[in-house]
């Protein structure tokens, strides 16, 4: 995963689809879309939150719209929905190379201490 933007109120990643992240029947696993779903969310979390404090997933949904190929890039836009004190929900898209969604989902993150903060 790289992160062009990541930002209090946006973060892209982008994540190039190859043989480690399909399933048996040579497609786009499910939990690729969702780990990088939750990582934009957690990046983006943990720099609105503040110093000394970082992001940790609570809940996450996502529905897969598309079947995705080795080769493909997928782009992910995550932004805040709530911004609280103690925890912030973030929506997330996933699209593909030709701006078609592939996954749409929604995190909700524990906004925590940092170890050693």
């Amino acid at each position: 995963m790289t992160y062009p933007e990541i930002g209090p109120e946006r973060v892209r990643a982008r994540l190039t689809v190859d043989e480690r992240h399909l399933q048996p029947f040579g497609y786009l696993h499910g939990g690729v879309s969702v780990a990088l779903a939750e990582s934009a969310a957690s990046v983006g979390a943990t720099v609105a939150a503040g110093e000394g404090r970082v992001a940790f997933g609570l809940e996450i949904n996502a529905n897969h719209l598309r079947p995705v190929r080795p080769g493909t890039m997928l782009k992910a836009t995550a932004t805040p929905l709530h911004k609280g004190r103690s925890t912030q929900v973030w929506r997330i898209e996933i699209r593909d190379g030709a701006g078609r969604l592939v996954c749409a989902s929604r995190c909700t993150l524990a906004l925590v201490e940092a170890e050693g903060a």
